[in-house]
């Protein structure tokens, strides 16, 4: 089925969070980038909508937006999943060692659990248009993201007890997510490589390509690939 693009403009419909003061940017501990595989299996049609900031409108861009052709939304690398809770539901997180953060917004019948321990390539639901802490979707997908956390949570700890700044997002609208989170912890995409694809942001939002490594083949977004 094909899938429309997402965009996430007008984000004033999510409900602004009450209380929630983030501190300073906190230097990031991540590592090297680590070898990040794609949210979903190979071997199939995707499309994706592009490369863009998580608020589709300004900051880092860390944002892609995937349709894989059989709608099931995977880990991308080994790591411990942080579920974030808000009023309209719940939202995935995984984080990865060395202060690496992925996120997956938007999915529906999530199959993984606060704490669970997941290897690359395991289910974590289906694409969607779930939208537990606000935003808005057009076409069922995963908003795939990435980030990274300061040092108290790459170091070990259990980043749950870090508050906002790292990575406990629970009740954290996405306005709040998509803007002052985005900006401090948010990391680019661009140039960076997953499941033997680099991706490279373009210079509008949603736009950008994806050339896979091995053929050079280079596919412009918004578009679809064989994976």
């Amino acid at each position: 089925m094909t899938k429309l693009p997402a965009r996430f403009a007008g984000l004033g419909a999510a409900a602004a969070l009450v209380g929630v003061v983030l501190s300073a940017p906190v230097a990031s501990a991540a590592g090297a980038f680590p070898a990040f595989g794609l949210p979903f299996d190979t071997g199939q049609s995707v499309y994706s909508a592009g490369i863009y900031s998580d608020n589709g409108n300004s900051g880092v861009k860390n944002a892609i937006d995937f349709s894989p052709g059989d709608e099931i939304v995977r880990a991308t690398l080994a790591g411990t999943v942080r579920i974030q809770h808000c009023d309209g539901g719940d939202w995935v997180t995984i984080d990865h060692t060395d202060g690496w953060r992925t996120g997956y917004y938007h999915l529906e019948g999530i199959s993984v659990t606060d704490g669970q321990r997941v290897a690359p390539g395991d289910a974590l639901g289906r694409t969607g248009n779930a939208l537990p802490c606000g935003g808005s979707s057009t076409g069922a997908h995963v908003h795939f993201t990435l980030w990274t956390l300061p040092a108290a949570a790459a170091n070990g700890g259990d980043s749950r007890d870090f508050g906002v700044g790292a990575g406990n997002w629970n009740g954290v609208s996405y306005d709040e997510l998509s803007t002052k989170v985005a900006d401090a912890h948010g990391e680019a995409v661009d140039g960076k490589t997953f499941g033997g694809w680099q991706f490279t942001a373009g210079t509008d939002q949603y736009s950008g390509t994806a050339t896979e490594v091995s053929s050079r083949a280079t596919i412009p977004l918004p578009g679809r690939f064989r994976a």
